[in-house]
């Protein structure tokens, strides 16, 4: 049966539409999203029936974990008790966004018995996206699909809408190409803002790298990252500028490095004021 297809700038309610695609993914249908980068298709994750449908339509190895779409950065801590410094760092900085973090997954022992949302999932599925003790998140930047988490009781198996190894669909018409009668529901959001996908970062204690880049660089990637520390002062025309320099001789003498190369070092000091005089500009 061809899949229904909602072009959701035409709905006279989004609010049905929610309704209806969670109501698809409750039944272990998929579901093809806009999000931000390219489009995407979905299956409930606690339906395990539902998650390896997902692999049978893209073609894709079960070797090759999928990602689990959440509502918010703040979520990560319900699924990884303490992924890091690190990748909180990135879920507060990035998301919703265009990143996708893979963190580490402990393993359960007599220490660490706390019942998180990932040991929730059928076990099936968490094999299929925490196979090799790593776990992909991803909170994307597009109002409908977080609309949609936040009507479901668990997160969304989540991956690129076309056949593995085809380029990735940038409009809803492209994933209805390649998937076809494979999904049951197409929302269509228009062109994708980045058309581009997610960048996949693994984000380990005090260390990240992209393990691909995609709409974030990994220059980008370093400054978010990065420590900041941000000196103020009502003008910033003396107090918080002498800081910030201060502040930089002591910290490059603290991780013995020059000033200059601070943010080589993973480490942004600058300073700022919050206040202007009528006729200049702030600074």
């Amino acid at each position: 049966m061809p899949p229904i297809v909602i072009d959701l700038s035409s709905t006279d309610d989004r609010r049905d539409v929610v309704h209806q695609a969670v109501q698809t993914l409750a039944e272990g249908k998929l579901v093809v999203f806009p999000t931000e980068t390219v489009y995407g298709v979905g299956a409930y994750a606690r339906h395990a029936a539902g998650v390896e449908s997902l692999y049978t339509a893209k073609g894709r190895s079960h070797q090759t974990p999928l990602a689990l779409a959440i509502k918010s950065a703040e979520e990560i801590l319900d699924y990884v008790a303490n992924p890091g410094h690190l990748a909180e760092r990135l879920a507060r900085r990035c998301w919703p966004g265009p990143i996708t973090l893979v963190v580490d997954v402990p393993e359960k022992n007599d220490e660490n018995l706390r019942e998180d949302l990932l040991s929730q999932l059928p076990p099936r599925v968490q094999q299929l996206v925490a196979p090799q003790g790593t776990l992909g998140l991803r909170v994307p930047a597009h109002q409908t699909i977080l609309d949609i988490l936040g009507m479901l009781a668990g997160p969304i198996a989540l991956t690129s809408a076309n056949i593995s190894g085809e380029p990735a669909a940038v409009t809803a018409q492209q994933a209805l190409d390649s998937l076809g009668d494979k999904v049951a529901l197409v929302l269509d959001g228009g062109p994708c803002r980045y058309g581009q996908p997610s960048s996949v970062v693994k984000a380990t204690g005090d260390t990240c790298h992209c393990i691909r880049e995609g709409v974030v660089s990994q220059s980008t990637l370093d400054r978010l990252s990065s420590m900041v520390i941000l000196i103020v002062c009502t003008g910033n025309t003396c107090r918080s500028p002498m800081a910030e320099a201060i502040m930089r001789q002591m910290v490059a003498e603290k991780i013995n490095c020059s000033a200059a190369d601070l943010e080589q070092h993973g480490v942004i000091i600058a300073s700022a004021g919050i206040a202007a005089v009528s006729a200049f500009a702030p600074r």
